[in-house]
């Protein structure tokens, strides 16, 4: 069970590192200070992947969702909501598991043995609403009625709040550019503000910035109930004993919430129950024959 355990978090690893070395794989870009504008610049990454990074071949979905209702000439974000609505219910936040960049940095950090972990934080049960009020007020609200005086709206969750991109756009291109450097302000000092703190409780808890704050894993969320790629509770084989939960880092109770919201889709839970009662993938497990006498009343699917 644990060489079991200890292979599926390497995969997982393997897996996100890979995502992250192709979403910014223009290495160019780190060693002049430029921006990546190629034509791959227009199609959206699945991840939260800042569109100034240098090494980035593609855009942030949530940045270019901001960009498109943000811009006077523009009324609706066809393609950007139709990318989310797809990636959604194809896997849910399987994206914030296995693809997104700044979803690594949060697991490296929890790994460091620095700070005793917390499960969660204090109020969690209210902290974890903030990425939808992320979600509604910053990134689709106030770009479309905020504007200047040319009808422009700004990009207010990217330039105010997202420490990812200080971490993957801003911090690299100030450091490789002088002018920049002699440019910045307080903006940039609270946007490093924001990334610290995110750094700090990334040591003591598992994904903040994930749980609490990321709009992009609020979209994914909202998926995780109904999409392709989900994990099913058998519940003939539950015994409710709690080992799932125990191995979720993100403390869910996956034997009462199969479709949380909150879950990554990491896969922790399948490889911990002793009863093999949870699975995660596409194929029902009525079709495989499993309990089918429970299968016609209806699984509890996420």
């Amino acid at each position: 069970m644990a060489s079991k355990k200890a292979r599926g978090g390497r995969l997982r690893l393997w897996v996100q590192a890979a995502s992250a070395a192709l979403s910014n794989g223009y290495l160019v870009g780190f060693a002049r200070g430029n921006i990546f504008k190629g034509r791959s610049k227009a199609v959206c990454l699945p991840g939260l992947n800042c569109y100034s990074c240098p090494g980035a071949i593609g855009a942030c979905p949530i940045g270019s969702l901001q960009a498109v209702l943000g811009h006077r000439s523009y009324q609706f974000a066809f393609y950007v909501l139709g990318f989310l609505t797809v990636v959604g219910a194809l896997g849910g936040r399987f994206v914030c598991g296995w693809l997104c960049p700044f979803g690594l940095i949060q697991d490296l950090l929890f790994k460091i043995p620095f700070f005793k972990k917390l499960r969660k934080l204090p109020g969690d049960r209210f902290l974890k609403y903030l990425k939808y009020v992320m979600l509604v007020v910053l990134v689709i609200l106030l770009p479309l009625y905020a504007v200047d005086f040319l009808g422009q709206g700004s990009p207010w969750f990217c330039k105010y709040v997202c420490p990812a991109g200080t971490l993957e756009g801003g911090l690299p291109l100030v450091a490789a550019n002088s002018g920049l450097q002699a440019a910045v302000g307080w903006l940039f000092a609270w946007k490093n503000a924001i990334l610290i703190a995110v750094i700090v409780l990334s040591l003591l808890v598992y994904r903040p910035f994930c749980r609490y704050l990321c709009p992009l894993g609020g979209i994914y969320g909202l998926f995780n109930p109904i999409s392709l790629y989900r994990i099913r509770l058998d519940p003939a084989a539950c015994t409710q004993c709690g080992a799932c939960q125990k191995a979720c880092k993100l403390d869910i109770d996956i034997f009462r919430h199969p479709g949380s919201p909150d879950c990554i889709r990491c896969g922790a839970c399948t490889r911990a129950c002793p009863h093999g009662a949870i699975t995660m993938g596409i194929t029902s497990p009525c079709k495989s024959g499993q309990n089918s006498r429970h299968c016609k009343k209806g699984d509890r699917l996420a």
